[in-house]
This record gives C-alpha cells, structure tokens and sequence, in this order.
C-alpha cells in the first residue's frame, strides 16, 4: 500500500515537470525552435490538427523556422494560423513553404517573460507540494486504519520528501535554463 502511494506521488510529480518543459518550450526566446508551433491548429479539412501532423517544421538557421506542409492547398491556412496565434509572429510564404522569422526580443519583452517563467515555475512548486501532501495525508489514513505501524509511515514521509526536493530540483534546473535563454541575446 505504501509502495503504491510512493509510486502514484512520483508519477504525478514527474507529469507535473513534463507539463512544465512543455510550457517553458511554448515561451519563445529570441532563438528559433520547432517546439514553439506544436500548439497551433490548423483547419485540415474540417479537422482542427496541430501543424507538425500536416507538415514538416524544421530549422533553416538559428532564427529562422520552415514549415513545409505535406499538402500544398495547405500553405495559405499554415499561414493565417500562425499569423493569428498568440506568439507575435510574422510568417511569409515562400512558394511551397512557410517562413517563420523570429523577430529579436527587447529588454522589456525579456523581462516580461521571466516573470511568465517564474509564474509558472511557481505554480508547478505548488503542484509538486500538492502532491507530496495528499500522499502524506494517504499515509496518516493507513496509520489511523493500523494497516502500517507508525515507523513505516515516518520512512515514507522521509522517502516523499526526498521525492518531492528532487522534482522541485528539476523544475528549478529548466527555469534556470530558461531565464539563460531568455537574457541570451
């Protein structure tokens, strides 16, 4: 029983600093990355699909991004998606593919995004905390209900502990990397 609370804990904690890398990658920095357009849908017959199902996104240079649709009636509609999605971007058609330049960033736009960056860091601190509080709360139940003695349920309490500073480790590891990006200029 302890053995499924300490497994369920560590899966939800790894799930929350996968969904925080994928959050970070939508935040763009200065630099191209074929990441940042995997969550804008585009109208695919009918189907709204993400663009790396109906295209290839690759990297032409360090701020440049090329999406090459597999249909080509489907460069205009690459092209309005991306142009109307929230990053800020500014694609231009170039016969069978879309260019994707990415514009540099200020100073002020820099910090801006930090702080979106540290938000959400933030929120997945809590998250892993979260966590780590409901399997402790488990624990207590199993012990009030004498299925464990109290010696185990301390071990396990240590154990969630050293689980949850290692996730919180993680996550202060990628919003490292991430703030770096950003100030990169």
């Amino acid at each position: 029983m302890i053995a499924d609370i300490k497994k369920s804990a560590e899966q939800k904690m790894r799930k929350t600093v996968d969904t925080l890398k994928t959050d970070l990658a939508k935040i763009r920095t200065g630099r191209a990355h074929p990441g940042i357009l995997d969550h804008i849908k585009v109208d695919y017959y009918g189907t709204p699909s993400p663009i790396p199902q109906v295209s290839s996104v690759a990297l032409i240079d360090a701020k440049t991004i090329s999406v090459t649709p597999w249909d080509r009636k489907m460069t205009p509609a690459i092209e309005k998606a991306i142009r109307d999605s929230d990053l800020g971007l500014n694609p231009a058609a170039m016969g069978e593919s879309v260019r994707v330049p990415m514009p540099a960033l200020t100073e002020e736009r820099r910090k801006d995004l930090i702080k979106v960056v540290r938000h959400e860091g933030e929120n997945a601190r809590v998250a892993v905390r979260n966590v780590r509080r409901d399997a402790i709360h488990q624990l207590k139940d199993l012990v009030k209900q004498k299925k464990v003695s109290e010696d185990e349920e301390r071990r396990a309490e240590d154990e969630m502990q050293k689980l949850t500073d290692r996730s919180i480790a993680d996550i202060d590891k990628l919003l490292q990397q991430k703030e770096s990006d950003l100030m990169a200029v």
